[in-house]
């Protein structure tokens, strides 16, 4: 991390997340050297950090927390984590969208923000079992009247889940039926060894019912999500085409998807993506 007074709140708090992950634990006096910033403005930042649940303070700076692989966040803790980073995810994932396709959106706060980015490509058949996504094109329609191209938009019935997401018989009875040019995936967590994970049974069994109807498979996950493991996989890392995530992804991580996935794509990054 770089000294930079300008640094918007999200984008310090973001920067003071990295550094706990990456090292396990961070002083306020360190943070406050790296930032450039009052002791004030660090104690303020970990302060709405904890509040979002992401890291615990303790006397003189802060540690990660340490979740279960059943813990699963609310759409509101997980809203407010990384926006920078899921826009410009989102911006470079409806770059993929052709008018007049079948898509699928899962769950999660990266779909939901991609469901904005969306709403002006015509011809759209959108499926979804998020109730967020699904908000999102409705407000659109209530708020423009009925127009020529809208989306029709599909939403699956089901169990609603913290984040949102509808999940169990109901949904996977309705997803089993049918078939997605392209499916977005929205993740709880990504690694070479669980590949797509998510700490909610229902859900997963959900998800694999969304990749088995996808004719093209795209995760949209920030660099947060990689190495985090849930309670349950779902798919395998050959089983998707292209991941779309952001520039916080190092560069270790990078090599190591590309041995998996067809296409990486890294928004916000002036180095090109790979594509094997």
């Amino acid at each position: 991390m770089s000294e930079n007074q300008n640094l918007l709140a999200e984008q310090r708090r973001s920067l003071i997340l990295d550094e706990v992950r990456r090292r396990g634990g961070v002083r306020v006096n360190e943070l406050t050297r790296k930032l450039g910033v009052s002791d004030m403005t660090v104690r303020r930042d970990l302060d709405a950090l904890a509040r979002q649940g992401v890291l615990e303070k303790v006397h003189g700076g802060a540690v990660p927390v340490v979740e279960a692989s059943t813990h699963e966040p609310g759409f509101e803790a997980k809203s407010g984590l990384e926006q920078t980073a899921k826009e410009d995810i989102a911006r470079a994932a409806a770059g993929l969208v052709t008018p007049g396709s079948a898509i699928a959106l899962s769950g999660g706060t990266t779909t939901f923000a991609l469901a904005h980015h969306l709403l002006d490509v015509p011809d759209l058949t959108v499926v979804t079992n998020s109730v967020r996504v699904a908000d999102v094109f409705h407000a659109a329609q209530r708020t423009s009247g009925p127009r020529q191209g809208a989306a029709t938009v599909v939403l699956t019935g089901g169990v609603r889940t913290p984040s949102d997401s509808l999940v169990g018989p109901v949904a996977d009875q309705a997803i089993a039926t049918l078939h997605f040019d392209l499916l977005f995936l929205g993740v709880h967590g990504i690694s070479p060894q669980a590949g797509l994970s998510t700490p909610n049974l229902a859900e997963a069994e959900t998800n694999r019912r969304l990749v088995h109807s996808a004719r093209r498979v795209v995760v949209v996950a920030d660099h947060t999500k990689w190495g985090v493991v849930g309670l349950s996989s779902f798919a395998t890392l050959e089983q998707v085409d292209t991941l779309v995530t952001d520039a916080g992804l190092p560069a270790d991580a990078r090599a190591e998807i590309s041995d998996h996935l067809r296409e990486l794509v890294v928004a916000g990054d002036s180095v090109p993506a790979t594509d094997d």
